[in-house]
């Protein structure tokens, strides 16, 4: 049984706010120390897309896995990632989730089924396909969830994957966040023809929902992924949603229109969940002291990366090389 299905309609709408809270509460926290110069390397947030990350992903069971990409923290908080090892990973420290290895674009934790972020366009896909193999393989009653950008339309793996998917009958989920922005290039650009022309090509179901309304994307996925956990074959799920920020940080996105920039913070998916808190019953002292627990709990996390110490120049080698005797 899915976790919405667990729980009242009002309840499951203030879960899944406390998970939005925690996406952008990470990221915004990000943004500001990123710009400070605290964070090695790139990072691409989520802000305005926290919904798809909440919304699908709490629908995930133990054994399940997730493949993700570039702009992946929410996906992995929403999984349960560790929040201290999180941001120690972010900060390039040694107890970070990777050892300070991956960084921003490559978190995984095998222990919850993370199998990746990948930093190449679609990579994401075939990994999720492999795990979905194994899976039927082994005839064990998990799936695997693949979460991509519009970009990926384009590469001939997601093509690939599809058929093979639906070939097999794998237990695999493809959702797909349309921002409709692949980097600097509109998606119609990019892609001639749409998601679910594609999907139905491979004979794949394929469900577009507003990706900013995190209660349609919930039920949606979970609608889903009942069906891809009993057997019946590859599911496609698109959300259509928007990104607030650049490509990446420092990105000043003159190739966006401020007309849209100003329609996407109207859409924004916490402020739509607020309101429909509010009409529900929940007050605004509980909805700011949801916003307060994230705000130290973050300020925490924060602190612990601060102080957590680098990886040494001895290590370098680690998991890099093989030790064993001729």
């Amino acid at each position: 049984m899915n976790t919405l299905t667990t729980m009242t309609a009002t309840a499951g709408l203030v879960r899944l706010h406390e998970t939005m809270c925690l996406i952008r509460e990470v990221e915004s926290t990000l943004a500001k120390v990123f710009a400070d110069g605290e964070v090695p390397g790139f990072i691409h947030l989520s802000v305005g897309q926290e919904a798809v990350a909440a919304g699908v992903v709490c629908h995930l069971q133990s054994g399940d896995t997730l493949a993700t990409t570039h702009r992946g923290h929410g996906h992995v908080l929403a999984r349960g990632l560790d929040l201290d090892e999180f941001f120690m990973e972010i900060f390039g420290r040694e107890p970070g989730i990777c050892h300070g290895r991956g960084g921003s674009m490559h978190v995984s934790d095998m222990r919850l089924g993370i199998i990746g972020a990948n930093g190449i366009v679609g990579a994401g896909i075939p990994i999720a396909l492999g795990s979905a193999l194994a899976m039927k393989s082994r005839s064990a009653p998990n799936i695997a969830m693949a979460i991509f950008g519009d970009g990926a339309m384009a590469e001939g793996v997601l093509h690939e994957s599809l058929n093979f998917a639906s070939l097999r009958n794998l237990p695999l989920l493809l959702v797909c966040e349309n921002n409709g922005w692949s980097e600097f290039s509109r998606t119609e650009t990019q892609f001639v023809a749409s998601l679910g022309k594609l999907a139905t090509a491979f004979g794949v179901p394929h469900i577009c929902v507003d990706g900013n309304d995190v209660e349609a994307i919930a039920a949606a996925a979970g609608g889903l992924i009942e069906c891809v956990r009993s057997g019946e074959g590859p599911a496609v799920l698109e959300c259509l949603t928007h990104r607030t920020r650049g490509h990446f940080e420092g990105d000043a996105q003159a190739y966006r229109d401020a007309d849209e920039l100003r329609s996407a913070a109207e859409r924004d998916p916490i402020t739509l969940a607020e309101k429909r808190m509010r009409e529900a019953g929940t007050s605004d002292s509980d909805i700011v002291a949801t916003h307060e627990r994230t705000r130290a709990r973050v300020q925490e996390a924060l602190i612990a990366a601060r102080a957590a110490p680098w990886p040494t120049l001895a290590q370098a080698a680690d998991d890099v090389y093989s030790h064993a005797e001729a």
